[in-house]
């Protein structure tokens, strides 16, 4: 058996029970920076210690869209669908949009309608109700939107499961395109094309773009649209549309739907802000001010402060409110959805919260599940994902949250997010096989599903036996990673810039943890009920600010907030800007913490 790395600054069992090890190489700096030579040689050593080949490290250390974007026709059915769609521009045909009710489903939706105008034609949607509809296209929906005289329609963010639905539409005489992610079965629905980047049959190309979200894969059908187009003669007499002024909407996808960001992805969104900065799409610029943004977005706003917001309207309100903000063009319009978006954000956070409490309630009778499986009565289906999240960062295993209907003889709708290393979509699609589920379906780390009340206890089983090993593998590699370890006098906004710059950062790219210490606290207090606000001091005299979120009552936060005898720490986390002051400085905010004597 491999020895394990050794621990950094020998911590095997930190506060928060894990062993402190470094991600790639040691970069211990203490507060010597060496100037503007030692911080580039931090942004190398980050792409190397990310996966990054040595003679990659300059394409990848500005990730352009020409460096990584690659020719759409390598998907099966892209050529298929861009020129269907084209077709269909060229006669005039009315054409609807069919999105899921995520983040990931507004902006690919969006994207396609922001195409058509783009290209002189309109387009319609329709957004799924999650509560009456729930999840996919429904036949009778799309054989009504047929009805109405869309004579093509294309799915965003879902059908690739959608077997008896597209056939449906199919006999109804609508052709269907599928613009989706989701894991496929063998046998693909009847569909004019479905393009797919995980469909089984896919080539090295579509293997390779696995990672990218729904909207993502739009935006690769945009790009072949205006090329089929293109030869067809159609931009003899009128402009080619900018595609890359899309890329707010994908950036926005990408990183709400939780998409690994490295390859393609890393370039969409790191080209996507650029854009964002511009607020040339007016229904974003509005959603920007509602989150009271006074700066442009950064990676981590999209994921808690704009893509919640988009989200709320299809958990607690109107599913269609995201869809039609980042399609506005009229500036008060826009203004009051972000407001109305803003005020059911706040809403789905006391839903959630209620959820959250009842489904910790049941954590102690499951502690020696693989996957945690956990339903309950009257919970809100819409947050159901979120405290799944929750539930899995606290506990460090997979978990599922399902919201059980009222009626005994009713269904359950569960949502489930993964740990790294642990394939739930996959699992979830064979539990479906199995007879276990009404339906489900998901990638690697996000998976939903339609359960009867009585299968519960054996889907359970069936998870921990189909998944134990692998959970029980991944859990025993969970050491804290760290990127970086500086003295508190080299903890300072410059470093905050030289990490950032690395970005952007999210899943499958980690952002730059460092540890900073020796410390002693000053000061450690509570922030609200759940927050440990901190200031420490180094031997270098040095102090800084701290926070450790919702950690008030874990056994680390427990521990800081006792710590001021004078035992020192190491303290871990996330190098941040904090521009409250009258001067930016830097402050950490927290992931970990170990004595340091």
């Amino acid at each position: 058996m491999a020895s394990q790395p050794a621990s950094l600054f020998g911590i095997e069992t930190s506060l928060g029970g894990k062993a402190w090890r470094w991600r790639g190489g040691n970069m211990d700096i203490g507060s010597g920076l060496g100037g503007s030579a030692g911080l580039d040689d931090i942004v190398t050593q980050l792409l190397l210690a990310r996966g990054v080949a040595r003679d990659d490290v300059e394409r990848q250390r500005a990730p352009t869209m020409r460096a990584f974007l690659p020719d759409p026709s390598q998907f099966r059915d892209m050529d298929a669908a861009a020129e269907r769609i084209a077709q269909a521009v060229l006669s005039g045909e009315t054409m609807t949009i069919y999105g899921d009710y995520d983040v990931d489903g507004a902006t690919s939706a969006a994207l396609f309608i922001r195409l058509l105008r783009m290209l002189g034609r309109d387009g319609r949607y329709y957004i799924p109700d999650r509560l009456l509809e729930g999840y996919g296209p429904s036949g009778e929906a799309l054989v009504r939107i047929a009805g109405e005289g869309s004579s093509l329609i294309v799915t965003v963010d879902c059908g690739a499961m959608a077997h008896e639905a597209l056939a449906m539409a199919h006999a109804a005489g609508a052709d269907v395109i599928v613009v989706d992610h989701h894991k496929c079965a063998e046998e693909l629905p009847v569909a004019a094309a479905l393009v797919n980047p995980n469909r089984l049959d896919e080539s090295d190309t579509g293997v390779a773009h696995g990672h990218l979200a729904a909207v993502g894969v739009a935006f690769l059908v945009a790009v072949a649209t205006v090329r089929s187009l293109r030869q067809r003669g159609y931009f003899k007499d009128r402009a080619e549309p900018d595609l890359f002024a899309l890329l707010d909407l994908v950036a926005l996808g990408t990183v709400a739907d939780v998409a690994a960001l490295h390859g393609l992805n890393r370039a969409l969104v790191a080209q996507g802000l650029k854009v964002m900065a511009k607020r040339e799409n007016i229904g974003m610029a509005a959603l920007i001010d509602a989150s009271r943004l006074n700066r442009p977005p950064s990676c981590s706003d999209l994921g808690f402060a704009l893509g919640p917001r988009i989200n709320a309207g299809g958990r607690v309100g109107e599913s269609t409110l995201g869809v039609r903000l980042l399609t506005s063009e009229d500036p008060d319009e826009a203004a009051d959805i972000a407001a109305q978006l803003s005020r059911l954000n706040e809403e789905r956070r006391a839903i959630e919260a209620e959820v959250q409490e009842a489904a910790e309630m049941q954590l102690a009778a499951q502690h020696n599940r693989a996957v945690l499986v956990l339903a309950g009565k009257g919970w809100h289906p819409g947050v159901i994902g979120i405290v799944a999240g929750r539930i899995k960062e606290k506990t460090g295993k997979p978990a599922l949250v399902i919201a059980l209907d009222a009626d005994e003889a009713g269904q359950g709708k569960g949502s489930g997010r993964s740990i790294p290393g642990v394939d739930l979509g996959a699992a979830i699609i064979a539990a479906r096989a199995e007879g276990l589920l009404v339906a489900g379906g998901g990638h690697a780390m996000a998976a939903g599903l339609t359960i009867a009340p009585d299968k519960l206890d054996a889907l359970a089983d069936w998870l921990d036996a189909r998944l134990g090993n692998a959970v029980t593998s991944a859990m025993r590699s969970q050491a804290l990673l760290l990127d970086l370890a500086v003295a508190p006098g080299g903890l300072t906004p410059e470093l905050v810039g030289t990490l950032e710059s690395a970005g952007p950062y999210g899943m499958g790219w980690p952002g730059p943890r460092v540890a900073v210490g020796p410390v002693r606290l000053l000061k450690a207090d509570l922030v609200g009920s759940a927050h440990v606000r901190l200031i420490a001091r180094g031997d270098d005299g040095a102090s800084f600010k701290a926070i450790a979120f919702r950690a008030a009552e874990s056994e680390m936060g427990q521990a800081l907030l006792h710590a001021a005898q004078g035992r020192k720490l190491w303290l871990a986390g996330r190098a941040k800007i904090d521009d409250w002051g009258s001067r930016p400085a830097a402050e950490l905010h927290l992931d970990d913490a170990a004595w340091a004597d």
